[in-house]
């Protein structure tokens, strides 16, 4: 049970950091977070359901995380936003190299000016690897959308 509950700690500060530095920063240091043969992806419900591989944002390494995050901070043209995660009910399960979880999540989007919304809510389908300095990285971070319809555009990770 001890195992179990300091494992389950180290899974939430992992997802606590992930959504902090998307929602307060540095997103410069959101790629540290990643294996480097790591797979970020954002999809729909409907594309899962139907098998399909479409994706609304995909990255499919570390180096590829750095690049995204490169053009968010330095060559986007968007209008000034905040954003703030909710994650809740994480489940884990634990194999022999890696360890599953899956979390929910809702996204709400401030438009500088404009009222907060309900950007995106839907589930993480994760998959965590050890490394050898014994810290837990994301090597696949997927958020599937509950929609496919995203109210403005998809500028953050989810």
């Amino acid at each position: 049970m001890q195992a179990d509950l300091a494992l389950r700690l180290e899974v939430e500060a992992l997802y606590a950091r992930y959504v902090a530095l998307i929602d307060e920063g540095p997103l410069a240091a959101l790629p540290t977070l990643f294996t480097d043969d790591a797979l970020l992806k954002i999809t729909s419900r409907e594309n899962v359901d139907r098998g399909w591989r479409l994706a609304l944002m995909l990255a499919e390494s570390r180096a590829a995380i750095e690049d995204r995050v490169h053009a968010i901070e330095n060559l986007s043209l968007t209008i000034p936003r905040r954003v703030r995660h909710i994650v809740t009910g994480l489940l884990l399960e634990q194999g022999n190299t890696t360890i599953t979880a899956g979390a929910n999540f809702a996204v709400f989007e401030t438009l500088e000016g404009q009222q907060t919304v309900c950007f995106a809510t839907g589930r993480y389908r994760d998959v965590l690897r050890r490394q050898a300095d014994g810290s837990l990285l994301f090597q696949e971070k997927i958020a599937i959308c509950d929609s496919a319809l995203i109210r403005n555009s998809l500028v953050y990770p989810l």
